[in-house]
Order: structure tokens, then C-alpha cells, then sequence
């Protein structure tokens, strides 16, 4: 069931983001390898894919939410896996598990049609698609 709306899916986004770009200094893994760089890019990767969103949060607004989503699901998945994909679980794997499995979630819950794209009637209450 989709129950997050675009606009604090959004917000969540640019968090994560800053989070992703953050967490190596702030769980002490900081080192130069792979489990610091995955994600720093992959962070980087989510506020770029998030200013081209066709959503609240968007400022180009060319990436339809639904891409962005699958996007979303990627990122959480590579990251979530990226302890063994690139070798580091015996060094760090639990923040790049819980990120990515909050994103994975974020992505499989948030609507895909943003509150400025609704019709009158959605907005009143009927069905909202997505």
C-alpha cells in the first residue's frame, strides 16, 4: 500500500541524501575504500535524481515519479548489498543494510502521482492512483 506522499517523500530524500554523504564520518568508516564511497555516491546520486523530479521537492521536474522510485529501489538494493558485493561485510555492513532497506521500503510505500498532478475529485477524497 502507497501511503507517503510525494512532497515528505521529498524531504525524506534530500535527508537521506545527507545522511548517505554523511555516514562514513559518522559511524567511523571513513577509511578510502569502497564502504566509504558507496554511499557518498550513492547519496550524491539520490539529491541529483531528486532536484529532476517531477514532484514538490523537484526543481527541474523531468524524472517522472514512478522512475524515480525504481531508482530509489535500485539504490536501496546496491546499497543494502554492497557490504559483499564489494567486500567490506567483515569491516562494516550494518548501516549500508539499514539505509538500504529503508529506501527499498520509502520506495514501495510513497504515492506516485505528486499532489499537484491530482484531479479535483482525487483530491477530495476519491481514488488517488498510485
Amino acid at each position: 500500500m502507497r501511503f507517503i506522499p510525494t512532497n515528505i517523500h521529498g524531504m525524506l530524500d534530500y535527508l537521506m541524501s545527507a545522511i548517505l554523504i554523511a555516514t562514513p564520518w559518522l559511524f567511523g568508516f571513513a577509511r578510502g575504500g569502497a564502504e566509504q564511497w558507496v554511499p557518498i555516491a550513492l547519496g550524491a546520486m539520490a539529491a541529483t535524481v531528486s532536484l529532476f523530479t517531477r514532484y514538490e521537492m523537484g526543481v527541474v521536474r523531468r524524472i517522472p515519479m514512478e522512475t524515480h522510485l525504481i531508482l530509489d529501489f535500485a539504490n536501496g538494493a546496491l546499497l543494502a548489498l554492497s557490504p559483499w558485493l564489494f567486500g567490506f561485510s567483515d569491516y562494516v555492513w550494518a548501516p549500508h543494510v539499514v539505509l538500504g532497506l529503508f529506501e527499498i521500503a520509502a520506495s514501495l510505500t510513497t504515492r506516485t502521482t505528486p499532489s499537484f498532478l491530482q484531479t479535483r475529485a482525487e483530491r477530495a477524497g476519491g481514488a488517488i492512483p498510485g
